[in-house]
């Protein structure tokens, strides 16, 4: 008689974050290139497109923490959400006001996002492929803050925040390739 193992816990949520990276990367990418085509002047197309990027964010969010927790307490990705949704709306909202307001609130976002990241990253490191989502963590702090001093500028541009998308969904990519490598070890 022979046993089969069944799949651990951790393989399975290891698997699940892989795919839900590759989707980030994907959005990530095919967000920033039709962003960019309008990242001159906020139009009414372009500001649908603002307000979907944290919406898609709530629900990789609320996926993620479905799948992942047995890495944790799913708090954090719950707090992602919250703040998300929060900046959903407020997108929606400064995007009538112009350019420099959705600036302030894209920053004030990646900072909180990026420190929810590492919040989530740094205790799953165990799980593999977590190095390249903390470094985005901390970069989205950073970055952040580039954001809220840019819509001071004399010209702001969305380009700075629409390009914030590209190193984000390679970081996903990174991170689910990585996860691929660590459930060949296991």
């Amino acid at each position: 008689m022979s046993v089969i193992a069944a799949p651990s816990g951790t393989a399975e949520t290891a698997s699940a974050l892989r795919r839900l990276y590759f989707v980030r990367f994907a959005f990530a990418i095919v967000w920033a290139l039709v962003m960019f085509t309008m990242a001159e002047e906020i139009t009414p197309a372009g500001a649908v497109l603002l307000v979907l990027y944290p919406l898609f964010d709530v629900g990789a969010a609320v996926y993620d923490a479905k799948v992942s927790r047995s890495t944790g307490s799913p708090a954090p990705l719950y707090v992602n959400v919250a703040v998300s949704l929060v900046t959903a709306i407020g997108l929606g909202v400064a995007c009538a006001s112009g350019i420099p307001a959705v600036l302030r609130v894209w920053g004030a976002w990646a900072v909180v996002a990026g420190l929810v990241q590492l919040i989530v990253a740094v205790p799953r490191r165990k799980l593999g492929g977590q190095w390249p989502m903390i470094l985005s963590g901390g970069i989205s702090v950073l970055a952040g803050g580039s954001f809220i001093a840019s819509a001071g500028a004399d010209d702001p541009a969305l380009t700075s925040a629409v390009g914030y998308a590209v190193p984000g969904g390679i970081f996903f990519l990174l991170s689910a390739l990585r996860l691929k490598r660590a459930a060949q070890r296991r």
